[in-house]
């Protein structure tokens, strides 16, 4: 079983460097402002079409084209959502969904965060699901991807008041980069069974004589940017679990590698576009060790469960429950903290019947930021983030003036990034803690105790980092959970997106300073170590004490 495991991992990651590699090339293209004269010829069409001056944008004009654009989704998405009924393409006459869910789902899928509260099969008709979920799939995921192009930019660039325009990247972006992807990896899906039509649910009789429904419609398309834009949500309620999107072994791995696919390739490009590709690499080395050992410990603990299924006879020690049998633990396991170290909802297992401890590291990995890889584009400048703030501490340690990539970090620079990492922290406390003290929020946790505690702690956790996915034991359609939830997505992303885009227009100000003998290094090992460390200090210092009344507690009861 050890070989298989580390077989398991060291296969997936060198996969994913071997695809990543030739996608981080066209990213530096993009980031440098210079795709194919091909490409160039066509974009000239489109801005003269559309009335668009593509000039450069001061970090207000880009932060305000973000907040614009994402807003008008919102909107769009709200009004689709609450007027389905009366729309083409509902063979199932699905009815209009309540307001407060219906914003609940128009903020979580515009800010790439894509929670459910619904099922998707019961729920949502095939003209929601395309023209207003998978629409924001793509959209909500080159945001994410436009802000760290910026954030790169501003390291990149010396002396220059602009970091690039907002409307052109999200263009490029969605036409380069994530359409391509996304009818690659669609067709890939039908070829292994993923369904892909528009036909009416078939009713039919099982062999017991029993009545079935199965649900049909367009998820293919749907699941392949779901996964490359690390959206998470499925069409189904069962997610990546259902066999209608999730049917073999291979779709599962491959899955899996469209989830990380991008971001990987963001911190190969990041290198590449500041001239030293040492940079991205260290950058890398942190994400693939905290990976790893995350990976480690979920499949332990899921292979060493409670010595209660020992006395029950169910399969050793080992944790099968809310696992499909033909992924089995390591599979599911891998999944499961590749789609929380990664802003993904997607889930092939229940998380909340993983064991205590191996359902509270995918939430851990969540309430670091997602920065282990994290979303497309939010990972890498998540990431960066803490590098700024490790800059800094080591800078104060050595009684140096604080640099990277020879930009001066400054007062200014390190009040936007503690704001920045502090904005998720603030969200998920505060809001598990209204949660356990208000009847509103009680009234949702079906599971008593420690449990119950961090279903709650889980739930606020995902919607604040967009990531997505949850601990099934909540009831959280609700007035209360849905408008609460729908804030922490809201805040979450964009209350990290606005001092990203302050932090560049910064920097990308600043003149480049010469390395001398007393700058810190940042590419070797001692640096990724501080990078770690500094990383699970402030998750330690933050979670711990959550993390001790939910799964530690838990696990000590077993």
């Amino acid at each position: 079983m050890t070989a298989t495991l580390f077989i398991t991992i060291a296969v997936f990651l060198a996969v994913l460097f071997i695809l990543s590699l030739p996608l981080s090339r066209l990213l530096v293209q993009l980031i440098d402002g210079e795709p194919a004269r091909s490409l160039m010829q066509m974009e000239k069409r489109l801005w003269r079409c559309s009335a668009v001056k593509p000039r450069e944008m001061n970090k207000y004009q880009y932060g305000l084209a973000i907040i614009i654009f994402n807003l008008c989704g919102l909107v769009l998405l709200f009004t689709l959502l609450m007027t389905q009924a009366w729309l083409p393409l509902n063979p199932e006459h699905m009815p209009n969904m309540s307001w407060d869910l219906a914003l609940n789902t128009a903020v979580s899928f515009v800010t790439n965060t894509n929670w459910q509260a619904y099922s998707g099969e019961t729920t949502l008709s095939y003209f929601s699901q395309m023209v207003g979920l998978t629409v924001q799939n793509f959209l909500s995921a080159a945001t994410g991807i436009a802000v760290v192009f910026a954030f790169i930019r501003a390291f990149s660039r010396h002396s220059s008041q602009t970091i690039g325009n907002a409307w052109v990247d999200l263009t490029r972006i969605t036409l380069y980069i994530l359409l391509p992807l996304a009818l690659v990896l669609a067709l890939f899906f039908v070829s292994q069974g993923v369904l892909q039509n528009v036909s009416p649910y078939i009713h039919l009789i099982s062999l017991e004589g029993a009545q079935q429904v199965l649900p049909m419609g367009p998820v293919a398309s749907q699941e392949a940017i779901k996964l490359l834009g690390t959206n998470g949500g499925g069409f189904f309620g069962a997610n990546s679990s259902h066999p209608f999107e999730n049917p073999t072994a291979l779709s599962n791995m491959v899955q899996m590698l469209a989830i990380f696919l991008i971001p990987c390739a963001l911190c190969m490009a990041f290198g590449r576009a500041v001239g030293d590709s040492r940079q991205g690499n260290a950058l890398l080395w942190a994400m693939v060790l905290i990976f790893i050992v995350a990976v480690i410990v979920v499949i332990y603990a899921e292979l060493n469960g409670p010595d209660f299924l020992t006395q029950l006879s169910l399969n050793g020690h080992s944790n099968m429950e809310g696992k499909e049998s033909r992924f089995g633990i390591i599979a599911s396991s891998l999944y499961a903290v590749v789609t929380t170290a990664a802003s993904c909802g997607a889930v092939n297992a229940m998380h909340d019947s993983f064991t205590a401890l191996g359902g509270m590291v995918p939430m851990w990995l969540m309430q670091i930021g997602e920065v282990v890889f994290g979303g497309v584009g939010s990972g890498l400048y998540g990431m960066l983030l803490f590098v700024l703030l490790t800059v800094f501490i080591a800078g104060q340690m050595i009684g140096r003036s604080p640099e990277y990539l020879g930009k001066k970090i400054e007062v200014y620079e390190i009040k936007m990034t503690a704001l920045a990492i502090l904005v998720t922290p603030t969200l998920v406390l505060l809001g598990t803690a209204l949660a356990i003290s208000t009847d509103a929020g009680r009234s949702g946790i079906l599971n008593p105790g420690a449990h119950g505690f961090s279903e709650v702690l889980y739930a606020f956790s995902s919607a604040a980092n967009n990531n997505g996915s949850a601990f099934a034991g909540l009831s959280v359609n609700t007035p209360f959970y849905n408008l609460m939830l729908a804030l922490a997505m809201f805040l979450g992303r964009f209350g990290v997106i606005l001092p990203v885009l302050a932090i560049a227009g910064s920097l990308a100000a600043k003149k480049h300073q010469p390395a001398s003998n007393g700058t810190l290094p940042t590419h070797g090992p001692l640096f990724i170590g501080l990078l770690i460390g500094t990383i699970l200090l402030v998750g330690a210092l933050t979670f711990v004490p959550a993390l001790a009344l939910g799964p530690i507690a838990e696990h000590l009861q077993f």
